[in-house]
């Protein structure tokens, strides 16, 4: 009650929800795109410019033709479909990178060796790593 116009922070609110309940983006970018639609959302990258400027770090999410912007909290997970897979967030954005099959050594074990790519085929399958 007594609140002007309630229906322009619901609607930002559910903008908001709409952006960050399932968060998938579109890679991370210091500048706005060309020609965003609607529902699509970026990693607001290190250096931003333009209309990005002082929003480092945030998820722009495009709505009805108009940019949000949302900090991040701690340990929240985005799909970037970008990279196809995850990342985390922690004071930074964060993704795993890629590891290296086992090779070479003075002794070989095949069966750690044949445990560990699996372990590495299971992570990249899940879209955890690269």
């Amino acid at each position: 009650a007594g609140q002007a116009q309630k229906e322009i922070f619901v609607n930002e609110a559910l903008a908001r929800i709409d952006g960050l309940l399932q968060p998938a983006i579109e890679g991370e970018i210091d500048t706005r795109p060309v020609s965003p639609q609607d529902g699509q959302s970026w990693i607001v990258g290190s250096n931003p410019s333009g209309a990005w400027l002082g929003h480092a770090g945030q998820i722009a999410c495009r709505q009805a033709g108009h940019w949000l912007f949302c900090p991040a909290p701690l340990g929240m997970i985005v799909y970037d479909k970008s990279a196809g897979q995850q990342a985390v967030f922690n004071q930074t954005w964060n993704r795993a990178q890629t590891v290296a099959a086992p090779a070479g050594g003075t002794t070989i074990d095949v069966e750690a060796r044949a445990a560990i790519a699996g372990l590495i085929a299971a992570l990249a399958s899940t879209e955890i790593l690269p």
